[in-house]
């Protein structure tokens, strides 16, 4: 079956489920959650609850950047164990989805995201008080096992309500919503150290944590219905990721959007040594092209979800924000390397705003396309997204930093190299042109 832009539909996304496993998942209705009117009456809360979960992660770790210093010396510990209070963030946002991905299948999407919420609000309220570094990285880790919780059923929920092009719109909506966070975070995360310490910082999240918790509360009804809930246990979460990771082309796109994310990262670590290091510009300046760079990736997006969905194919929209994003890469790496001379922090600027802005085409696109596939398993298929994003992203932060501070050669390196990997994961497995209409369409064994 395919949809009116010729992008093939799933058929439910069995293709690749054995017998004895589509037995056990129940035929999907025809609308997963709330009927088109209710939608269009709670649209809008919906959107903002859903937009503040997928704003958690980059509040937790972006407003806390530049209290850095500051917990080195307030806790007696070293600069690389401060560190070690991210990295322990970062890594129970990546495994956390993994959890709490099959429980929403299992119970429903409220039951998981609100225990996932309360344990947040818990875990961020100890580090506003640890006394030690190991007892604040301790619960760093906790903190974000259970924001884990807003990333993954975020996604679920999405797919719950939405399908095809409207799937792919609401994406580019939450970007406007969750792009805005990475940009004021910092800048809140600085306010509050004018006024208080570090801890203050956990207190304003314990407070996000809170509003949102009562804002799910109050506008986020149940979006998956009972008969679509998936009863078994462990194991059978464990067959249903299995079936996922076995579809070829719901692993492309999986990869693909990891690869991009990976792309992403690499920019937010290299390139305030980058921007401020080697081209010699001031914070203020950094912190301005931080922001445009935020806004091209954004105003981009809205472009994908307000004029080109419905339009233009996602794979071809896909295509081109992966094409952009080698070809920015490529672009920085000659001008790193010094090809085209000494070029300054204007080419190097306007490359990296290229790259970003090719983003708002890349991300939204590979989450709407690989979740088109599984209405069976929305929450499994959005934590396998969700941590192989984190995961590959986590490995190639530390890569763009190999060769020193004094050189942009390892982050365009990097960029490119993921890239790439991403245009081959998308060529060699997504394989869009054989899913077209008619007898084109391939046999997705």
């Amino acid at each position: 079956m395919n949809d009116r832009e010729g992008n093939r539909m799933p058929d439910h996304g069995r293709q690749h489920v054995s017998a004895r496993e589509a037995q056990r998942i129940p035929e999907a209705p025809p609308v997963a959650g709330p009927t088109l009117t209710a939608r269009r009456r709670t649209g809008f809360l919906v959107t903002l609850v859903l937009g503040g979960l997928t704003a958690v992660p980059p509040l937790s770790m972006d407003m806390y950047l530049p209290a850095l210093p500051e917990v080195t010396g307030a806790l007696h510990t070293s600069a690389a164990t401060a560190q070690l209070t991210l990295t322990a963030c970062l890594t129970g946002m990546a495994l956390g989805q993994l959890a709490v991905g099959p429980m929403s299948d299992k119970w429903g999407r409220r039951r998981p995201l609100l225990i996932g919420l309360l344990l947040y609000i818990a875990a961020t309220a100890v580090c506003a008080l640890a006394p030690t570094a190991p007892l604040l990285i301790g619960f760093r880790l906790v903190q974000g096992l259970a924001g884990a919780a807003g990333i993954v059923i975020a996604r679920a929920v999405v797919r719950d309500l939405y399908d095809g092009f409207e799937m792919a719109r609401f994406f580019s909506t939450l970007m406007l919503i969750s792009g805005v966070a990475p940009i004021v975070a910092p800048l809140i995360g600085g306010q509050v150290l004018r006024i208080t310490d570090w801890r203050g910082i956990f207190v304003v999240l314990t407070a996000v944590g809170i509003a949102l918790t009562a804002l799910v509360w109050k506008g986020l009804p149940e979006t998956l219905a009972p008969e679509r809930r998936h009863s078994g246990g462990t194991a059978e979460a464990l067959r249903t990721m299995r079936g996922l990771l076995a579809d070829r082309v719901f692993t492309g796109y999986m990869i693909a959007g990891g690869f991009v994310f990976a792309a992403l990262f690499a920019y937010i670590s290299a390139s305030p040594f980058v921007v401020q290091e080697i081209y010699g510009a001031s914070p203020q300046t950094f912190s301005l092209l931080f922001g445009i760079n935020s806004v091209g990736l954004i105003a981009v997006g809205q472009i994908n979800g307000k004029l080109l969905v419905g339009r233009v194919s996602l794979d071809k929209a896909l295509a081109v924000g992966l094409c952009v994003i080698a070809l920015a890469s490529a672009a920085l790496l000659l001008m790193a390397t010094g090809v085209f001379g000494d070029v300054g922090l204007v080419p190097i600027a306007a490359g990296l705003f290229v790259l970003m802005s090719a983003m708002g085409l890349a991300m939204p696109n590979t989450n709407a396309l690989a979740l088109m596939r599984t209405p069976h398993a929305a929450g499994s298929a959005s934590a396998l997204l969700g941590t192989s994003s984190f995961l590959v992203g986590a490995i190639a932060s530390p890569l763009v930093g190999i060769a020193g501070e004094g050189t942009a050669v390892p982050m365009a390196v990097v960029q490119l190299a993921c890239a790439l990997a991403a245009v081959a994961c998308f060529l060699g497995l997504c394989r869009p042109w054989r899913r077209g209409t008619g007898p084109m369409r391939e046999a997705e064994h």
